[in-house]
């Protein structure tokens, strides 16, 4: 666990400034991924007659997450945070520009090869949060990671309206989108630069020894906020990915699936402008708890009806469950390992979180199409109750000197 830091207490103009830059570059950078997210799978079936492939890039991606972020974390603690996220924009440039090239040359392969080398940009976009706690004094780490998170509305404004504004710009559809996504990753490379991080401790300056993997995983806390984690991911991307199908079939417009993403990446960022104070407020467990609570009512809502509301609340309601538990687990974790660890720690964290996701990704449209959104939302209720068990065992857990 790290101590205190020295500079404990308020924010100086030098942490603001790097913060909100930061949190441009989670806006900006994570819009690329919502863009990939919004138009891989259409782009795809402009060209690729097997229509029930057209997700395996975005699939890919999250193995590409998976297999990342090791080195990612561990090019970080040798080079520095700031030089560790440049070489994820240049893989988001060169996973973006890939991805155009087989759009433009409709080859599919080259296409899994763009979303495969993204991976390591979202690997990299993902320890953003744990950069920022980095930037702060302790009593503020709740309050910045929820920050950072804030900036996907930002970023589900930018995805939205650069795939609107680009999808017919170039022939063939949807090869402006993916030009534009170099655009983004070329932004974020040059944000980066400003951004001022302290040095990386080394593991012969750090106290204590280094332990194993193990030993950190087998932390009833770091376990617990993991496997919280895991099950907030899980439905929502569970619910999220099979939401556009769903709504299809259900016979609305194609027009409402748009809606009701939009509402649903809402519920997901919009609540980090207030999440770090309610932790600071009423503990971290509580805001989870209260996360699975929300997480349960949206599976619910989507169980009593397939009208186009019930499709926005249950989905909205997906996004704020998510977000109360991903905040509050990502809080817990930072409490769980020493300077020397933090690399190892954070990677192997979302190593076990975008295994998850990968998995969630892949089954979520073949169950929506061979068994139906019903017995989707069933199994999203186990989902849920793997997380209300989480956060039961981090509340037998806690311990009066922690502030959790």
């Amino acid at each position: 666990m790290e101590t205190l830091p020295e500079n404990a207490g308020a924010l100086n103009r030098a942490m603001r400034r790097n913060l909100f830059l930061l949190t441009c570059c989670q806006a900006i950078g994570q819009a690329g991924n919502i863009i990939m997210l919004s138009a891989t799978a259409l782009s795809v079936i402009t060209f690729y007659p097997h229509r029930d492939l057209a997700t395996l890039p975005t699939t890919l991606q999250h193995i590409g997450v998976m297999l990342s972020v090791f080195p990612a974390a561990a090019l970080m603690m040798r080079m520095g945070r700031g030089f560790g996220f440049q070489v994820g924009s240049l893989f988001g440039m060169a996973g973006a520009a890939c991805a155009g090239a087989g759009l433009y040359t409709a080859t599919f392969s080259l296409m899994c090869l763009g979303g495969l080398l993204l991976g390591y940009a979202v690997a990299s976009l993902q320890m953003y949060r744990f950069a920022a706690v980095e930037l702060v004094p302790i009593s503020h780490r709740a309050r910045a990671i929820s920050w950072v998170t804030a900036g996907g509305v930002v970023a589900g404004m930018i995805g939205s309206g650069v795939t609107r504004l680009t999808f017919d710009a170039m022939m063939p559809l949807y090869l402006g989108t993916y030009i534009a996504m170099v655009v983004i990753h070329i932004i974020v490379f040059l944000l980066m630069s400003f951004v001022r991080f302290p040095p990386m401790p080394k593991a012969t300056q750090a106290e204590g020894p280094k332990r194993s993997l193990w030993e950190i995983a087998r932390q009833p806390r770091f376990a617990a906020a993991v496997l919280s984690s895991m099950a907030a991911w899980a439905t929502m991307l569970f619910l999220m990915s099979a939401s556009p199908l769903a709504v299809v079939g259900c016979g609305l417009p194609p027009t409402e699936a748009p809606v009701v993403i939009f509402l649903h990446v809402m519920g997901m960022f919009v609540p980090s402008f207030f999440t770090g104070n309610l932790i600071t407020r009423f503990g971290t467990v509580q805001v989870m708890a209260a996360g699975a609570a929300i997480l349960l009512a949206g599976v619910l809502v989507a169980l009593a009806g397939i009208s186009a509301w019930h499709f926005r609340i249950s989905l909205a309601l997906n996004g704020v469950g998510w977000n109360f538990v991903f905040v509050g687990a990502t809080m817990l974790v930072t409490t769980c390992y020493r300077p020397s660890e933090r690399g190892r720690a954070q990677a192997l964290n979302d190593f076990l979180i975008f295994s998850t996701t990968a998995t969630a990704s892949f089954l979520a449209g073949f169950l929506q199409d061979r068994l139906g959104w019903v017995v989707l939302n069933l199994a999203g209720l186990v989902l849920v109750a793997v997380a209300f068990v989480a956060v039961v065992w981090l509340w037998l857990q806690r311990r009066p000197a922690l502030a959790v």
